[in-house]
């Protein structure tokens, strides 16, 4: 579902924020993305979803290139960065009526998932109101709402748990094992090692620009925890 292939970024002036990462997602994954602050994990995540260009490697979704079908690689994928930036003028409905239309979702069909997202995640109550109004956590909730109104094959989310309450946290986790029962892929970052250990069956730990290990959490883990795992790659690459 995703591949990154020799993928590099270089910044201006010189500063190379990953090189050389390659790694898979496959249709079923809950792949975790894992790394310190600077390691390379949103400049990946941006270049994955078309926000940053990039001149090295190649990216491919669903099997096209990210760089030159971005139209049909996005039609496929959903996208929430760390701190969504949605429409505050805008109801909450609206915003969600309107990334509908975007992906030409039916009326009925976009309604229904509206309804079932807005309940499963406490929020229906509040869709009618200015997103201006909502707390982070809401905002949030609304902008996992609409990256599930398409049905995406690949989500992709940089660090989603932040802001989200626990009884929301667990309400995405739930939502994250139904899409990949259905063969959807899920590649996200996150510092929570815990969360990353118990959710996905595949995990990478990215320092300084360069993937250091990446393959199933259970394999990688063995006895250990994912914390100790993480400590002893990070040491070792001093």
């Amino acid at each position: 579902m995703l591949e990154i292939r020799n993928f590099s970024k270089t910044y201006k002036k010189g500063k190379k924020a990953v090189d050389n990462l390659t790694l898979t997602v496959e249709a079923g994954d809950i792949y975790g993305f894992i790394g310190h602050n600077g390691a390379g994990k949103s400049t990946t995540i941006k270049s994955v979803v078309g926000v940053l260009d990039f001149e090295e490697g190649e990216i491919l979704i669903d099997g096209k290139s990210i760089r030159k079908s971005p139209v049909e690689c996005k039609k496929v994928t959903a996208y929430i960065p760390d701190n969504p930036d949605i429409y505050e003028h805008l109801t909450g409905v609206k915003y969600l009526n309107f990334i509908g239309d975007i992906y030409e979702v039916p009326s009925k069909i976009r309604k229904e998932r509206i309804a079932k997202y807005g309940d499963l995640l406490e929020i229906t109550g509040s869709l009618g109101d200015l997103i201006s109004s909502y707390s982070h956590g809401m905002k949030q909730k609304v902008a996992l709402i609409s990256a599930l109104i398409h049905q995406p094959k690949l989500m992709v989310l940089d660090e989603p748990f932040v802001g989200l309450d626990p009884k929301a946290s667990i309400t995405l986790k739930n939502i994250m094992h139904e899409m990949c029962g259905n063969g959807s892929a899920i590649f996200f970052s996150t510092h929570v090692l815990e969360v990353a250990e118990k959710l996905c069956n595949k995990i990478a730990i990215i320092k300084d620009g360069r993937l250091i290990v990446s393959g199933e959490t259970e394999k990688l883990t063995g006895d250990e925890s994912l914390e100790n795992l993480f400590l002893e790659v990070i040491e070792d690459e001093k």
